[in-house]
């Protein structure tokens, strides 16, 4: 097997749950208010880090599109799919999108970022 080589994102991040690998940026989510069998799932206009399975039919609850899944590169774990093709017109807008199922992924929020990070004193403390 060759060497693998992987994409490093910085600033807020979505990473795999499993092995920790980063997945899409924060800024490239177009939605939030996609649905998966399992609850919730995003919407994203990149992803790096992935491998695709075949593309195939299937029947979503938008109507008939051509995807393929999104695995991991680093695990291989399923972590969404990617519209190919949609039939409908009005689906249109989602091909070539990325789908990443919210309870696979988790969010990344860098240190610089974090707003619960308190310091240690401050100007009324001081006598």
């Amino acid at each position: 097997m060759g060497r693998l080589f992987l994409v490093e994102v910085e600033g807020r991040c979505y990473r795999c749950r499993f092995c920790d690998s980063a997945l899409a940026h924060a800024d490239d989510i177009l939605s939030r208010s996609f649905t998966c069998r399992k609850g919730r799932a995003f919407l994203f206009n990149k992803v790096v880090n992935v491998m695709f399975g075949q593309q195939e039919e299937r029947i979503m609850l938008s109507g008939m599109h051509t995807v393929e899944d999104i695995l991991c590169c680093c695990c291989g774990q399923l972590l969404g799919w990617k519209y190919v093709a949609a039939q409908d017109k009005h689906q249109k807008y989602k091909e070539g999108k990325f789908v990443l199922e919210r309870w696979r992924i988790v969010e990344e929020v860098p240190e610089e970022l974090n707003l619960e990070v308190r310091a240690s004193s401050s100007d009324a403390e001081n006598p």
